[in-house]
């Protein structure tokens, strides 16, 4: 089974459609119920959908426990953005920008770690190319991203000898309805859409028995 979270919107959304379609069984979640149900009627396969908070803990220990075994993987599409000079950037929307990016993250990781880290499991964790390279009026954006690149790195000397593996994601800028609702307008026409980055990134993804790529950058032409 694969676990999507964000699936309701973007590349989650892209990615559970097309691991669907391919017959894998898949429980996704989001926080718009409307919107997962709308994914699920565009996939033939099996799917369970459950919305869920990831910045609650017991939302996460809720999801997890609807599970009948372990996932093989999980891919945490889930997070927001927000972007402006720093000073005209408002207090509270800097503190969901946190909880939705690197609160959710810490406390999904936390308990998948808990859980299965003696489990043959694949963790993707998708953050942006805004982890690597500084850019300027996204400053609080790149800052959340920046420390959940340093928490994975940091789990995975946590994690040496553990069958559990972590997979970092780094893609670049998607048409999506992400930047509507960041405050940032730009043209997306010459950007990669969700569906491309699904398919770069599901090829990626592929393992053997003695190696996986733990590093993807995706970036758009």
């Amino acid at each position: 089974m694969i676990l999507i979270t964000g699936a309701s919107s973007g590349l989650g959304a892209a990615l559970a459609n097309i691991y669907g379609n391919e017959g894998r069984s898949l429980l996704l979640t989001g926080r718009n119920e409307q919107r997962l149900a709308q994914v699920v009627s565009t996939i033939s396969g099996e799917v369970t959908t459950i919305s869920a908070d990831l910045c609650q803990s017991r939302e996460i220990s809720a999801l997890l426990d609807s599970l009948p075994q372990a996932p093989d993987t999980v891919i945490h599409c889930a997070g927001s953005g927000y972007f402006g000079a720093i000073e005209q950037q408002q207090p509270d929307s800097i503190g969901e920008l946190i909880h939705n990016n690197l609160t959710a993250t810490i406390l999904l990781l936390r308990e998948l770690v808990k859980r299965y880290r003696n489990d043959k499991i694949s963790v993707v964790v998708v953050m942006s190319t805004a982890a690597q390279v500084a850019k300027a009026g996204e400053s609080t954006y790149c800052a959340v991203k920046w420390a959940i690149r340093g928490l994975v790195e940091s789990l995975r000397l946590e994690l040496k000898g553990s069958p559990m593996k972590l997979i970092a994601v780094y893609p670049g800028g998607m048409a999506t309805d992400f930047w509507k609702t960041s405050g940032k307008e730009l043209d997306t026409s010459g950007f990669m859409t969700a569906q491309e980055a699904a398919i770069m990134l599901k090829q990626a993804l592929v393992s053997t028995d003695h190696g996986y790529v733990s590093d993807i950058t995706i970036n758009r032409a």
